[in-house]
């Protein structure tokens, strides 16, 4: 395989998939950087993905591949997040393997052949940066140290850093993937839970933002913690649904049973009226949670046999380059 960038009818080494929200002005910047990093070293192609800019990010993308073969664009119609711009990324990747950074030049290119080389050297599925010296304001930099303790903790991967950009993984795992909301977070997770396990990580360059604004947002941490717990809940009950909601059904059963019980018996022996008693209500309402809890229980195991895969519709391409 050649050491430079890869022509286009050639399948190149490694693919760079680069989503980009109004990041007009770092752009050709970036890609300079990622040449003079790769060249040299492997076949190369960049991927921009354009998440429904509102700025000249798609004009330029078009200019820098009208001046270089190696470049590939997408647009969508509108922001889709950078999950589903990740995907669709990957779904064009023709790379071995395959790079993925954020296009604000706060990833350093530098860092992308030195982690392929340990993916390709070593045994490894993935190598996920780790921004161990961030050049960020302490309002991120603090809630992405709990975020990722929570998440090490909780998944029992253990990364310091979830959320860098930068990372580098064989084929088959992206193949594999199937991203939307927030889980770009957790893609280190995603690849464990299907059996590409060996994940290194690496120490990687931080640089402070030079143009734009950062997408970070307190909505943002909120929802990525709501996508955790989804994928938790989905990983553990999407094969079995009846084992939490049967659980849950057993449960509000068997407690409501015995408040029912418990009345009857209190009337038949002991002469107790039930006219205007809480507890009549509380238990009768536990008897019909339990046989709903159960109901869902029985249509999700009667729907699990042709669900569909989770993000699998169809996304708004507006252009492709």
């Amino acid at each position: 395989m050649s050491n430079q960038a890869a022509k286009e009818d050639e399948a190149p080494e490694l693919s760079i998939v680069i989503p980009l929200l109004n990041e007009e002005a770092s752009l050709r910047e970036l890609l300079e950087q990622v040449r003079t990093a790769v060249s040299g070293r492997y076949g190369f192609e960049v991927i921009f993905v354009d998440d429904g800019s509102t700025d000249r990010s798609w004009d330029e993308i078009c200019t820098l591949k009208k001046e270089n073969g190696f470049v590939q664009g997408i647009r969508f119609r509108r922001n889709y997040g950078k999950s589903i711009a990740l995907q669709k990324g990957f779904e064009i990747a023709r790379g071995a393997y395959i790079a993925t950074m954020d296009a604000d030049l706060q990833d350093d290119p530098n860092e992308i052949p030195l982690m392929a080389d340990m993916l390709r050297e070593g045994d490894y599925d993935l190598i996920s940066g780790w921004k161990k010296v961030r050049k960020d304001p302490i309002t991120k930099t603090i809630p992405s140290r709990f975020f990722n303790y929570i998440t090490s903790m909780v998944t029992r991967i253990r990364l310091h850093d979830f959320n860098c950009g930068l990372k580098v993984y064989r084929r088959e795992v992206t193949e594999r993937l199937t991203l939307y909301g927030e889980l770009h977070r957790y893609i280190p997770f995603l690849a464990d839970q299907q059996g590409f396990s060996r994940i290194g990580e690496k120490v990687v360059t931080h640089h402070p933002r030079k143009y734009g604004e950062s997408k970070f947002g307190f909505t943002r941490f909120i929802k990525g913690f709501l996508d955790l717990i989804t994928l938790l809940f989905l990983n553990s009950y999407m094969e079995r649904p009846m084992h939490f909601f049967g659980t849950m059904g057993t449960l509000f059963l068997g407690a409501g049973g015995g408040i029912t019980l418990y009345l009857v018996i209190m009337r038949m022996f002991f002469q107790v009226y039930l006219t205007n008693r809480p507890l009549l209500l509380f238990g009768i309402l536990l008897l019909v949670l339990g046989v709903q809890f159960f109901s869902l229980g029985l249509l999700g195991e009667m729907l699990n046999k042709g669900r569909n895969q989770p993000g699998d519709g169809t996304v708004n391409i507006r252009d492709k380059v």
